[in-house]
C-alpha cells in the first residue's frame, strides 16, 4: 500500500508558514557553510526534555544528544557497554554492590562542574519521583525491589533511597537488595542520563533533600523546568523548542570529541508528502519516511539519497486491547446495541481471537513492510533470547474470527453488532495503514461491525493510554536494555509498564513472569517464556504484528550511518548519536 487508505489532511497555515520560516533559516545558514546544520523531519512531537520522564523514542532522539549516562553501549553490539561518564567500575559484596569512577573535567552545558553529586541526585531524583510515564520503575526493581514508587509502595523511606545510592568522595556507589545481571544495561539507558543539580534547583525542581521528598514523589515531569531548560554533558545544547520545532548547538565545552555538524534542527511535519518533498529536495537529511513501502517505491535510487537496510529488529508491535475502557464519552452508548460498546468489551477472550484472526498478517508484510519481515508468536523480537520459534503464530482467518464474534457475549456481539474507536498516531502511515487493514476485515464480517479509526498525537496517544483511556492502540516497545523480561513484564505481567493500556490479570502469567525474572538458569527461562507465549497467544492479548528489519534513508552528503555502525539500543533515527555525524 503506496499511501495512507483515508484523504489527506492539509496543514494549517501556521505550521507551514513556521516550517518555511525555519528552512529559510536552515539555508541562510547554508550559505555560510551547508555542513553546518543537520535537518529532521518528523510527524511527531516532541513530549519532554527532562531525562527523568523520557520514554519514548521522539523525546528519546534528542535527550540522548543533549545529555550523557555512566555507560554506553560499544559500537553496533547489543550487550558489550563502554564507558561514557564513568570511566571505570567494580563489582561486590556478590553482586550487590557497585562502585564507579567518574570521569573529570566534564562540564554542563551551564559551565558547572560535573561531580558526583549530580549523579546521586539524579538518581535519587529518578527513584523519588518515579512516574508511570518514565521508565525509573526498572532502576526502582533493581535499587528498592519495587517498580512502584513511595505513593504506591508505602515500604519506601528515604532511607533506603539515600542509602541504595550515595558518593563516597567522588566515587559513586550503589546498594542493591539482590544481585541484577541486568543492572549495568539500565544504566545506559537514556532515561538515566545524568542532570545538572544546581542547575536543576535553581530552576524549581526538586532541592534533593529528606525534607521535602514526600512533595516530590510521582511528580509529574513532562513539563518540568527541566523540560524546558535542560542542562546535560552532551555534544550538543539546546537553542529553542516550540511547538513545531527544535534547535540544538555542538556544545562547544563537550569533554570529548567535539560534534563536527554545528546545527540541528528537528521540524514538525505532519503531513508525509511535505516532508518527502523536503527530503527529495535536499532541505531535509532526515525523515520520518513511512516506512519500507515508501523508501522501496518512491526514495529508491532516487538522485542525492541513500539506503542502508536489513537493520537489526528489536522492536515488538501489537494492536493493544483494553479489557476495561476507562473514558466513558469514548465507547458511545456504553451497551451492546450496535451504537457503542460497553467498557469491558474486550474482556471476553472470545472478542479479542475475533480481532486477532481478522488481521491479515502476510497482507500487512507485503503493503507496508515490502514484503520483509516474518509472523510473529509472541511480543518478544526472534533475535533475543527467549523467544521459542516452534511456536506457530497467529494465523489470518476470516472463518474463525467469525467463529469467535459469533461466540463472543453469548451471542450478542454477533447479533447487535457494535462500534468502537481504535487511535493511531498522526501522521504514521504504517499505523494507518495496519488499522484499515483490521476494519475492512472486521467489518466485512458483519453489517453490524463498525470500527472507526482516529488520528491522534503522539504525546496525546501516550497520555490517555497510561490513563487507560484508549481502547486500542498500537504499542510497541524497544529495548531498554538487553533481556527479554523487559519485553515479557511490560507486555504481560499485571503489574507491568502497558497494564494501563490491558487492564486485565493472568495470574499464570504473573506466576512465570515472576520466576523467569528471579532465576539465572537460561534452559529453565526458555522454557518459561515458551510456556507464557503459548498461553498469550490463545488469551489473544494482543494482535501481533510482525518482525521488521530496519531500512534507513537519508541525504547521501550525511556521513557517519552504516550497517556497521547502527545500534538500534541508540538513536532512533540514525542508530549513531548526532556527534558521530558530519556532512560533505
Amino acid at each position: 500500500m503506496n499511501r495512507p487508505l483515508s484523504p489527506k489532511k492539509a496543514l494549517s497555515a501556521a505550521a507551514l508558514a513556521t516550517i518555511a520560516l525555519t528552512l529559510a533559516a536552515c539555508n541562510q545558514q547554508g550559505k555560510t557553510g551547508a555542513s553546518s546544520t543537520l535537518v529532521v523531519q518528523e510527524s511527531a512531537d516532541i513530549p519532554t526534555l527532562d531525562p527523568g520522564t523520557t520514554y519514548d523514542t521522539g523525546s528519546g532522539q534528542v535527550v540522548e544528544n543533549l545529555y550523557e549516562t555512566l555507560l554506553t553501549y560499544k559500537g553496533n553490539s547489543l550487550t558489550e557497554l563502554a564507558p561514557l561518564l564513568a570511566t571505570e567500575w567494580t563489582e561486590g559484596d556478590g553482586g550487590r554492590e557497585y562502585r564507579f569512577t567518574l570521569r573529570e573535567g566534564v562540564k554542563f552545558h551551564t559551565g558547572n562542574d560535573f561531580k558526583c553529586a549530580d549523579a546521586e541526585y539524579t538518581f535519587r531524583r529518578n527513584l523519588v519521583t518515579n512516574t508511570g510515564e518514565s521508565g525509573n520503575w526498572f532502576m526502582s526493581e533493581s535499587l528498592l525491589g519495587t517498580g512502584a514508587n513511595a505513593n504506591d509502595d508505602k515500604s519506601i523511606t528515604w532511607q533506603r533511597i539515600a542509602g541504595v545510592v550515595r558518593c563516597d568522595g567522588e566515587t559513586l556507589v550503589f546498594a542493591l537488595p539482590k544481585p541484577d545481571p541486568a543492572f549495568l544495561a539500565k544504566l545506559a539507558y537514556t532515561g538515566q542520563s545524568i542532570v545538572d543539580s544546581a542547575h536543576a534547583k535553581k530552576i524549581g525542581e526538586w532541592d534533593g533533600t529528606e525534607a521535602t521528598w514526600k512533595a516530590a514523589v510521582g511528580k509529574d515531569l513532562m513539563g518540568s523546568p527541566l523540560a524546558k531548560d535542560p542542562s546535560g554533558t552532551g555534544a550538543y545544547r539546546l537553542n529553542q523548542k516550540t511547538a513545531t520545532s527544535l534547535s540544538a548547538t555542538a556544545f562547544d565545552g563537550y569533554w570529548g570529541d567535539k560534534a563536527q555538524i554545528k546545527n540541528v534542527i528537528l521540524q514538525l511535519v505532519p503531513e508525509q508528502a511535505a516532508r518527502i518533498q523536503a527530503f527529495e529536495k535536499g532541505d531535509a537529511d532526515l525523515i520520518e519516511t513511512g516506512g519500507r513501502s515508501i523508501i522501496e517505491e518512491q526514495l529508491k535510487g532516487k538522485p542525492g539519497i541513500a539506503i542502508v537496510d536489513d537493520l537489526p529488529d528489536t522492536g515488538a508491535f501489537g494492536f493493544s486491547m483494553n479489557q476495561n475502557m476507562k473514558d466513558a464519552t469514548k465507547i458511545g452508548s456504553g451497551k451492546l446495541d450496535g451504537k457503542g460498546i460497553p467498557a469491558n468489551f474486550l474482556s471476553d477472550g472470545d472478542v479479542r481471537r475475533g480481532f486477532v484472526a481478522a488481521f491479515n498478517v502476510p497482507q500487512y508484510i507485503e503493503e507496508v513492510q515490502a514484503g520483509k519481515g516474518e509472523p510473529r508468536n509472541f511480543l518478544l523480537p526472534d533475535t533475543f533470547p527467549g523467544y521459542d520459534k516452534n511456536l506457530v503464530a497467529p494465523k489470518f482467518d476470516l472463518d474463525a474470527a467469525r467463529a469467535a464474534f459469533q461466540k463472543a457475549w453469548n451471542g450478542e456481539v454477533w447479533k447487535n453488532g457494535f462500534t468502537l474507536n481504535a487511535t493511531y498516531r498522526a501522521g504514521s502511515v504504517t499505523a494507518q495503514t495496519g488499522m484499515e487493514l483490521l476494519k475492512q476485515n472486521v467489518e466485512s464480517l458483519n453489517p453490524k461491525f463498525k470500527v472507526n479509526i482516529v488520528a491522534k498525537q503522539w504525546s496525546d496517544i501516550l497520555s490517555d493510554g497510561a490513563a487507560g483511556k484508549e481502547l486500542m492502540i498500537i504499542t510497541g516497545w524497544a529495548p531498554d536494555y538487553a533481556d527479554p523480561d523487559n519485553y515479557v513484564h511490560t507486555f504481560y505481567s499485571s503489574d507491568g509498564y502497558y497494564q494501563p493500556r490491558l487492564n486485565f490479570k493472568d495470574t499464570q502469567l504473573d506466576a512465570w513472569i515472576n520466576e523467569a525474572r528471579s532465576t539465572t538458569d537460561t534452559a529453565r527461562r526458555n522454557t518459561l517464556y515458551s510456556d507464557i507465549a503459548r498461553r498469550a497467544a490463545d488469551q489473544a492479548y494482543y494482535v501481533l504484528l510482525p518482525s521488521n528489519p530496519g531500512i534507513l534513508a537519508y541525504r547521501d552528503t550525511l556521513k557517519g550511518i552504516s550497517a556497521d555502525a547502527f545500534n538500534p539500543m541508540l538513536s532512533f533515527r540514525t542508530g549513531t548519536l548526532w556527534k558521530a555525524l558530519s556532512k560533505g
